[in-house]
């Protein structure tokens, strides 16, 4: 059998072509009862509306190409989701690409999205040459999130608060009474911004002589690694803040190994707040760094430049906020 056509619709609901358009495209120039009888014909029929022959009249695909850098991140999900939830109630549909795999394969990331004719693009998290968004924002809206690289004109950036954040998790351990302190640092201007601020707020309450940091690659081994050698010292330290809560995964399994008991012999704390840091086992303390709310933002900045193309890139910090759990307490 064919499938049901806008014919169809408008022969069961007894109204025009036309009017049946109207309804299609959400328009509020439709009085409720033809709204209904329409909706309800489609309903029966099965109908489903010819995407590819409205982004023909609309010259739009009503697609967002979201480009992520890293899969293997859970904090992403946090965000994806705030990010479709608003998209999807705008009638929008989002399009992911592994920016990193089409990397490898010597793919410019964004070309699978633009040869689909995404509407906009939002990329997620930390790419290689950010410059590159230059020439894509000449052709359609593009907002970074979740990361803090320096973004061409006109791309709108939202992430969150970073500095804050390692300011409330250095605060949180100082004000328990640790004096020993190390960062598990990570790369990007993301991993610069927390460690530097770990090391301001060290340094304001006098404690820069006391700050350790290992450089890490932001993973699970890679924090294991980085922990195996800051407690092995002879001055070991007496609390480990971790650049993301994989990397703080690494070093809880660390501390097991090397028979020290969280938090009484060491405490531990993450970030992002990711499900990971609420597995009951793990339960680590951590910062909710509003992954939500930064994909919202994301979807809402995109909106907008739908509405109002052109003119300055914007910037959003979200706040975050410490979630204290069972991985920090007073040192022993």
């Amino acid at each position: 059998m064919r499938p049901p056509t806008i014919r169809d619709v408008a022969e069961r609901a007894g109204v025009s072509k036309s009017l049946v358009s109207l309804v299609l495209r959400g328009s509020d120039q439709v009085r409720p009862e033809k709204r209904e009888a329409v909706l309800r014909a489609a309903r029966e029929l099965g109908y489903r509306p010819n995407a590819a022959a409205r982004s023909l009249s609309e010259q739009r695909t009503r697609t967002v190409g979201v480009l992520l850098n890293d899969l293997r991140n859970p904090w992403f999900v946090d965000l994806l989701d705030g990010l479709n939830s608003l998209l999807h109630a705008h009638g929008l549909h989002m399009l992911l690409a592994d920016a990193r795999l089409n990397s490898r394969t010597g793919q410019d990331p964004a070309d699978p999205l633009l040869d689909l004719r995404v509407d906009g693009l939002v990329v997620v998290g930390t790419l290689p040459d950010p410059a590159a968004l230059g020439v894509v924002a000449e052709r359609m809206p593009v907002v970074l999130a979740g990361a803090r690289e320096p973004v061409p004109p006109g791309v709108d950036q939202v992430a969150g608060d970073d500095e804050q954040g390692a300011r409330l998790v250095t605060e949180h351990l100082i004000g328990l009474g640790h004096r020993r302190i190390a960062h598990l640092a990570g790369y990007g201007a993301v991993g610069e911004l927390r460690r530097r601020s770990f090391e301001a707020t060290m340094r304001a309450h006098g404690l820069a002589d006391r700050a350790v940091v290992e450089t890490g690659d932001m993973t699970e081994e890679g924090g294991y690694r980085a922990t195996v050698r800051l407690l092995s010292r002879p001055d070991r330290p007496t609390a480990v803040f971790a650049v993301n809560d994989i990397t703080c995964v690494g070093a809880l399994s660390a501390a097991e190994e090397l028979g020290l008991r969280v938090p009484h012999d060491v405490s531990v704390v993450g970030y992002d707040n990711t499900s990971i840091s609420r597995l009951r086992h793990l339960w680590l303390t951590t910062v909710d760094n509003a992954g939500h709310e930064v994909g919202r933002r994301a979807a809402r900045f995109l909106l907008d430049r739908f509405e109002r193309p052109g003119g300055e890139g914007r910037l959003h910090l979200a706040a975050p906020a410490l979630e204290i759990r069972g991985t920090t307490g007073r040192p022993s």
